[in-house]
């Protein structure tokens, strides 16, 4: 592919975001248009306390599974790194990248320049964005093909789009669940080449296993912030509930817009029935933007400057003892 192709390319990815998100926010003004702001202020404001702090314990949970995705990925690269600092880079790369979206490039580039300064070769770097990307799709394709069977077939059958969306998304994450195992039976412990210097190692088909249930619960705690925060709206079963989130999430992941607002929102609400209150559920949704995305990135955003505040004071504090070790040998 030459440089001109990719650079036309880019700015496609670029205009289909920007595109998904136009078509987005048409949906939800569709879905909203006969309420008020007050409407939603009001929905937003009767949700029960105890399920709010039910969905932030959920959100702590479902962030403490994310930064598995780093000790997982360490592990497949043969490196090895505290606790804390896994934790810390596997929690704010994905608090980064759900809300700026991108995540190889946005949660990548932190995770770049922490894991550089812990000694991690950027090839190795590389690898484990790649293999936590694939822990990521084996989780929400295991959960996307079972809410397949879960979801009542007459949620979706209002809309022939979505029907066929539906479809589409079970027959993609199936083929490519089943071709990833394949792999990993066939063809374990093998290296694939790209280029001269980057190599991939297959996994197990044990870690793959890994891979999908790690994902399985990250997903699964994901939904259960936005469960508990709808579930004073809305009777419905948790099992039907994640199989929709999941769906209306792969919509939002594959639209390319940040955090995948607005398209997210657009097709969980079109998947609800017409009697449900529209800005209940949205006050819902708002919450749950709150609690999954904007909390965890101000909290982990805020550790992160106080651990770079704490290395620059320990990086001047090492320059002034050499310096004085210098006057003294002089």
């Amino acid at each position: 592919m030459s440089v001109r192709t990719k650079r036309i390319f880019k700015k496609l990815v670029s205009f289909a975001g920007i595109l998904f998100f136009v078509l987005a926010a048409g949906m939800l003004y569709w879905q909203l248009r006969n309420y008020s702001l007050m409407d939603i202020a009001r929905a937003l404001w009767n949700i029960p306390f105890i399920n709010l702090v039910f969905a932030c314990f959920a959100c702590l949970a479902g962030y403490l599974a994310l930064s598995l995705y780093d000790f997982l990925a360490l592990d497949y690269v043969g490196r090895k790194v505290s606790w804390w600092k896994w934790m810390l880079a596997g929690m704010l790369g994905f608090a980064i990248s759900n809300n700026a979206g991108n995540a190889l490039v946005s949660g990548g580039a932190i995770r770049y320049r922490l894991y550089t300064r812990w000694r991690v070769p950027a090839a190795d770097i590389i690898k484990m964005l790649t293999f936590s990307g694939f822990t990521f799709f084996l989780g929400y394709a295991a959960i996307a093909i079972v809410g397949y069977f879960l979801v009542p077939s007459d949620v979706l059958a209002q809309s022939a789009g979505a029907s066929l969306g539906l479809n589409t998304l079970f027959i993609v994450c199936l083929s490519m669940l089943l071709a990833y195992y394949a792999l990993t039976v066939m063809f374990c412990d093998k290296n694939i080449h790209i280029g001269s210097t980057m190599k991939f190692k297959i996994p197990s088909f044990g870690t793959a296993l890994i891979q999908t249930i790690l994902g399985i619960a990250d997903g699964v705690c994901a939904g259960l912030v936005l469960y508990f925060c709808i579930h004073s709206y809305i009777d419905m079963p948790f099992v039907v509930f994640i199989g929709l989130y999941v769906i209306a999430m792969a919509a939002g992941t594959f639209s390319q817009v940040p955090g995948g607002i607005g398209v997210f929102e657009s097709v969980f609400m079109v998947a609800l029935p017409d009697s449900v209150d529209k800005a209940s559920i949205f006050g819902a949704l708002l919450a749950y933007r709150i609690i999954y995305y904007v909390l965890p990135l101000i909290g982990l955003g805020g550790l992160f400057f106080i651990y770079e505040h704490w290395l620059g004071a320990r990086m001047r504090r090492w320059l002034e003892e050499a310096k004085q070790k210098k006057l003294s040998a002089q």
